[in-house]
């Protein structure tokens, strides 16, 4: 299947992203979308990341902008920057799909490209748009832009917010290893670095594997932790675990940052834990379809409508959307927005606030109203076949009944996104398939973490039936 667009950026096999291709998408990006005459390009750890920036970089100067080489350099870093100096940007990077695909994440100067974007940058690529150029566009190299990340954070909490706190870092390949250590120590924890990878292991935070759930476990008997922290490869998905190893998942940690952030309304996917619309503290709660690009318009929505919300919004992956000037709280200095997906801010506020409460994480964990959600993705699917199950779910009621038989009666059914049941038990399935990778998603929700659990391994094995 040729390289396409998904909830995320465009995503491909590695030998599909040929130069020819990389570069009609930069120059249909740079003539349908704002660029300020600048483009940023950063870039994850995978092996082809290096590559495919230098045509990212070669396919701007041709057409008459300013290069700026960033390097390796995490999303949410790389998009701070370039928002921050008016450019537009580009992040190489698969994100969490393994390292024989790859990809591109556009930014405009103002931030991520939406749906109606995309469909610009598709409809220029096909005929070929490309800017005029006066002459050839300079670069440039650019330094520092992970420094003032770090100070970024540095600055809102404080040299003392987790101040005594040890903290694994699994560092393996997430292209922010090295800052997650820098942050942690400039908020006066210890950070311990924890299985470092030269190879590109690709960590999904919504779908953390039984070994890697084990080796955090393990890590944080032998070491004495009071959490382990990770990213996905380009360091816009967080993974956070508590004292005894358990990975909190990130629809949690979006509420608990968010709380303790004063945000008053949230936006948030309708595959995220619905805990979310029981917290007395969120005045409203906005449910999208699931992906970066609906919570961003959905909070300008909110936006547009009250330029003073204080509205921040999250993913089920952990992905966290500051849409205003945070202040006060645990916060020592102002902390001004980022509406993009980033996983350094949801990782700090729960620890700051267990360090402030002078609590363990599961602690914070535990006090919030009982909810529990579980995930996991079917890997190596038939896109076709995919298609034609769930079509036939959603047409057909007989087809759900009989499918979801094993756990009861249905109550309702949600189509925002895919196919969410609700049965009469109160529990949820939620079937998708992924935008930009051969994955079927599979989201549970259970009265307890071993229901949820227990749900999502039924509907794997039974998903896995229908679409490989």
């Amino acid at each position: 299947m040729a390289p396409s667009f998904g909830t995320s950026g465009l995503r491909g096999l590695v030998t599909e992203l040929t130069p020819e291709l990389v570069t009609r998408y930069v120059q249909a990006f740079l003539a349908t979308c704002p660029n300020g005459g600048r483009l940023y390009v950063g870039r994850d750890l995978r092996p082809s990341s290096p590559e495919i920036a230098r045509h990212v970089l070669a396919a701007a100067r041709a057409v008459g902008i300013e290069a700026v080489d960033c390097g390796d350099l995490g999303t949410p870093a790389l998009a701070l920057a370039s928002m921050g100096a008016g450019a537009a940007a580009i992040m190489v990077t698969g994100s969490h799909i393994p390292a024989d695909r790859n990809g591109l994440k556009f930014y405009l100067p103002g931030g991520e490209v939406s749906k109606a974007d995309e469909a610009r940058i598709v409809a220029g690529y096909a005929a070929g748009a490309k800017p005029s150029p006066a002459s050839e566009g300079s670069l440039i190299s650019a330094d520092g832009l992970a420094r003032a990340y770090v100070a970024r954070y540095a600055a809102a909490f404080g040299a003392e917010a987790l101040s005594g706190m040890k903290v694994g870092v699994y560092q393996h390949s997430s292209v922010a290893r090295e800052v997650m250590m820098e942050i942690l120590a400039a908020l006066g924890a210890r950070p311990v670095a924890l299985a470092r990878s030269e190879v590109f292991v690709p960590v999904d935070t919504e779908a953390v594997p039984p070994d890697t759930r084990a080796a955090i476990r393990g890590w944080c008997a032998e070491l004495g932790l009071d959490a382990v922290v990770s990213t996905d490869g380009d360091a816009d998905r967080p993974l956070l675990a508590d004292a005894a190893g358990e990975v909190v998942p990130g629809d949690v940690l979006g509420v608990i940052s968010a709380r303790a952030l004063g945000a008053k309304v949230i936006c948030t996917p309708v595959s995220s834990n619905a805990m979310v619309g029981r917290i007395p503290e969120f005045a409203e709660v906005r449910l999208t379809k699931i992906g970066s690009p609906f919570v961003i318009a959905a909070m300008e929505a909110v936006l547009a409508a009250d330029p003073a919300a204080s509205v921040a919004g999250f993913e089920a992956n952990g992905g966290f959307l500051l849409g205003f000037t945070a202040e006060g709280g645990l916060l020592k200095g102002p902390l001004p927005p980022l509406m993009t997906r980033d996983s350094v801010l949801p990782m700090l506020a729960p620890l700051a606030v267990a360090k402030a409460k002078g609590q363990p994480v599961a602690d914070l964990v535990a006090g919030l109203p009982p909810c529990f959600t579980a995930a996991d993705r079917v890997q190596e699917i038939d896109r076709d076949k995919a298609k034609t199950f769930l079509d036939g779910l959603i047409a057909e009621a007989s087809a759900r009944v009989a499918f979801f038989a094993p756990s009861g009666e249905i109550d309702s059914i949600d189509l925002t996104d895919g196919l969410r049941v609700n049965l009469t038990s109160g529990a949820v399935v939620h079937l998708r398939p992924s935008g930009n990778a051969p994955e079927f998603r599979i989201y549970a929700q259970g009265t307890s973490p071993e229901a949820a659990q227990a749900l999502t391994r039924t509907y794997m094995d039974r998903v896995a039936a229908q679409v490989r």
